[in-house]
């Protein structure tokens, strides 16, 4: 080869080789959906839930900080999945964050899911309810012992029922 040709070609691998070292790797495929134990048609979640826990539980989306009547809930109890009523957090692991939203240092065994969340430019993990998959909030690792985890949940997802 050629002074020029090997020049070229070190040239273009240098350039490549600095082009992708600050990129992430990629993302695995995404898992198949799991099959949950309640299901409805878009239509049924419309019916059975307000269009604020509506668009919170099934849409992803989120409730202003401190807008919720469960932020200042201090009673013994347990705080359910606003879409299919299954027990997801004790009143025992609730904690005031600051953040606005309820939060909790871990959840009920076996009562949550969750899955990556790259959405507004952030890499977060999504909280779901277990049964329904129904979005909650998201998990955080700022929160206190003896977890230190944080998970920020969003007021009309949940439902209290005093113990």
């Amino acid at each position: 080869m050629t002074r020029r040709k090997m020049f070229l070609l070190g040239s273009g691998a240098a350039i490549a080789f600095t082009a992708t070292r600050g990129m992430r790797p990629p993302r695995p495929a995404a898992a198949a959906t799991p099959a949950y134990e309640v299901t409805h048609t878009d239509a049924q979640w419309r019916k059975l839930l307000t269009p604020g826990q509506y668009y919170i539980l099934r849409q992803q989306g989120t409730e202003p900080p401190f807008s919720s009547p469960l932020l200042n809930e201090h009673r013994a109890g347990l705080f359910n999945c606003a879409g299919c009523a299954l027990p997801v957090y004790s009143s025992k692991t609730k904690f005031d964050s600051g953040t606005g939203w309820p939060s909790f240092w871990a959840a009920l065994p076996h009562a949550v899911l969750t899955s990556a969340d790259d959405s507004l430019g952030m890499d977060r993990t999504e909280v779901h309810c277990r049964r329904c998959g129904g979005h909650l909030g998201h998990l955080f690792h700022d929160g206190p012992p003896p977890t230190g985890l944080r998970y920020c949940m969003d007021g009309l997802a949940l439902n209290f029922t005093p113990t």
